[in-house]
């Protein structure tokens, strides 16, 4: 049987989401150590969306296939039972032979928390991305609005993204303020490498005013990653949900998740 889990992971405490020969310490790894002795057999799991070092998961899903009957409640108990404090398994249900994590998916989303003040935090920084400069939210907003769209997003990719092409549909994209918190939320069909981090650095040059509000419409013209300015760092970044056909009936992401209710 195949069964879909979605899961909740801080990412401050792994090397990201895909197993690496190099570091033990992944999300994926730990969670296939966890699923394979409730399911007492060598378990693989494929996910959503590949999140890097320091990126927080709310909605990430994965799915896997198993030849143990277990109840939902056993899959998440039992994981969560032999999982870190700082991964868990938020639902678990079975699904057709159809659904595909990775393939299936329609949209993904995420979320990038930037707290904009004077003064360093000292609580939190992991979980949000400090800059000193004052920002102008709505300028950045009217800026990221170029991006909607299909478009080329070489310029905002990963040197050494290997995605087969560049191209890509945001489908919306929004920025606001929240007191001392400027909130960037994005939906796309898929990302490149990097490329949420890497708008977000673009947005915060033009609404700090080191950049003119044209520079992300030359960016994006430019199709190239070194005319594409500052990668933003990756706290701050929430991979937030995942949209799939209604047909697989995938839950949502709890609305008391990290940082959910803030639009």
């Amino acid at each position: 049987m195949r069964v879909a889990l979605g899961v909740e992971y801080d990412g401050r405490h792994y090397c990201g989401w895909q197993r690496q020969k190099h570091d033990p310490q992944s999300v994926q790894q730990n969670l296939e150590a966890a699923l394979s002795k409730v399911a007492n057999h060598p378990v693989q799991v494929i996910c959503a969306g590949r999140t890097d070092t320091g990126v927080h998961g709310v909605g990430q899903v994965v799915h896997f296939d198993t030849e143990s009957l277990r109840k939902d409640k056993g899959w998440i108990f039992g994981c969560n039972t032999n999982l870190p404090d700082s991964i868990s398994v938020r639902w678990a249900k079975p699904v057709s032979d159809l659904f595909h994590a990775r393939f299936s998916a329609l949209s993904r989303s995420y979320r990038y928390v930037i707290y904009n003040h004077p003064v360093r935090p000292a609580l939190g920084m992991q979980h949000m991305t400090w800059n000193f400069r004052p920002l102008d939210a709505d300028l950045m907003h009217h800026a990221a609005q170029v991006l909607v769209g299909e478009h080329d997003f070489s310029s905002f990719q990963a040197q050494g993204c290997q995605a087969k092409s560049p191209v890509r549909t945001i489908h919306h994209i929004s920025l606001y303020r929240r007191g001392h918190l400027i909130v960037m939320d994005i939906q796309a069909n898929a990302f490149l490498q990097h490329m949420v981090r890497n708008i977000a650095g673009v947005l915060m040059a033009i609404g700090s005013g080191k950049e003119p509000l044209t520079w992300i419409e030359d960016v994006l013209g430019h199709r190239n990653r070194n005319l594409g300015g500052v990668t933003a760092p990756p706290y701050g970044l929430f991979f937030m949900r995942v949209g799939y056909p209604e047909e697989f009936n995938i839950p949502e992401p709890e609305p008391d998740a990290p940082f959910m209710p803030l639009s």
